[in-house]
């Protein structure tokens, strides 16, 4: 991993952000959008805004991201948002998530599929 910034991965990843805040607020009420989508949406949030700032395999990348999010969702079976004393509706409650889930685990694997397949594609 090499430290090399990279605006427009960068502009992609504030993009993204964008995306991502307007379905958990906006469109908060569109349960698809918001429990599926969003969810395919952040593994690429990640993978961008990493790119952002390292030359990185993007193979290793997108596996590590995928790891890393399902580290994240079994944290959320065993309510670490709470243990860490995070209260309900704050951004660190919001950001870990409060509930465990297969489906977002697929959405994970899905995101980071389709992460892999636009590599591939772009080479």
């Amino acid at each position: 991993m090499k430290l090399k910034f990279k605006p427009k991965y960068l502009l992609l990843t504030i993009l993204i952000f964008l995306v991502e805040v307007l379905i958990a607020t906006v469109l908060k009420n569109n349960f698809f959008i918001r429990a599926y989508l969003g969810d395919v949406i952040v593994v690429i949030l990640l993978y961008t805004f990493v790119k952002s700032f390292f030359t990185v395999n993007d193979t290793k990348l997108i596996l590590g991201i995928f790891a890393f999010s399902c580290v994240v969702e079994f944290a959320q079976y065993f309510n670490i948002a709470e243990k860490l004393g995070f209260q309900p509706g704050s951004l660190m409650y919001i950001v870990i998530g409060n509930s465990f889930s297969w489906v977002d685990i697929a959405c994970y694997a899905a995101g980071c599929l389709l992460l892999y397949l636009l590599v591939k594609l772009k080479k």
